[in-house]
């Protein structure tokens, strides 16, 4: 289950696009659907095979990921919206490439586009006062990967699909990768003991994602959360077998509200910062 766990995700999200852009399912329907399948996999996968069992969320936890869930969601509608607005505007033409050589031209400028606006929330203080709201948990696991400030939802996910639209990349490129970034997404903040080994140095992965949360920040990095290309590139990759954060989290707990004060944790950014201005610990 830990060797093949991975790849049948792959494979599923390989299916669910093919079949999709073959018989013409409508991509308004088929991406919901699928975020929750692949959520539904993995939470099972964190009982079957997890990296730790003290990072399962307890009841109160769930609660608190799922209003944080919601919200997500509603503020990556809003994106969606805003980039609509603006790309009716100012875009112009659509790329001439062959379907199949757009995907991964369209993958690889969504993945650099992510990569810059996450190591920004990261880097500027004005951002991580939107973005830490992500790292108070202590935990990593599917449930808290949906724990967002909804202006940061907004910001990076706008950012993404800005740079999509305005290079011009047609419609169904733009969903398959969509459903790669999403899968991608949520396996990488997947608290289960799978292993890709040489793959990491292409492919984010839990093995990665977890040093991005780790406490200290000489070994965080890791700002991809699809491909990991890009950390490479930008020299922000740290992973190497068998290296684990010590622990995950705040440096200073007391910078951020606590996951659960979920109506202060939106209003933190009008406060005045008490801790670190920028990174994860």
């Amino acid at each position: 289950m830990r060797v093949t766990a991975y790849p049948f995700l792959l494979a599923g999200t390989v299916s669910v696009g093919a079949a999709a852009l073959c018989l013409d399912w409508d991509p308004e329907h088929v991406s919901p659907l699928f975020l929750l399948s692949v959520i539904s996999y993995l939470t099972v996968l964190e009982r079957l095979i997890p990296h730790r069992r003290s990072w399962h969320p307890n009841a109160g936890e769930w609660r608190w990921y799922g209003v944080y869930f919601l919200l997500t969601m509603v503020a990556s509608a809003f994106a969606q919206y805003l980039v609509s607005a603006v790309v009716s505007e100012v875009a112009t033409r659509e790329t001439e490439l062959n379907l199949w050589a757009e995907m991964p031209a369209a993958l690889l400028t969504g993945s650099l586009a992510s990569y810059l606006v996450h190591r920004l929330g990261h880097t500027n203080a004005i951002l991580w006062r939107l973005h830490g709201v992500h790292h108070v948990p202590e935990k990593v696991n599917v449930a808290n990967n949906g724990v967002n400030h909804v202006l940061d939802i907004v910001l990076a996910q706008g950012t993404v699909q800005l740079a999509l639209s305005l290079v011009g990349f047609s419609r169904d490129s733009v969903f398959v990768v969509g459903l790669f970034v999403a899968a991608q997404g949520y396996f990488v903040h997947a608290n289960i003991d799978v292993r890709i080994g040489r793959l990491n140095h292409v492919l984010a992965s839990p093995e990665q994602h977890r040093l991005h949360h780790s406490t200290d920040l000489s070994e965080a990095g890791h700002y991809g959360s699809d491909l990991s290309i890009w950390d490479h590139v930008f020299d922000s990759y740290t992973w190497r077998p068998g290296r684990e954060p010590v622990s995950v989290g705040l440096g200073d707990p007391s910078s951020f509200p606590r996951t659960g004060e979920i109506v202060a944790s939106l209003l933190h950014p009008l406060r005045r910062a008490k801790g670190p201005g920028t990174g994860s610990a």
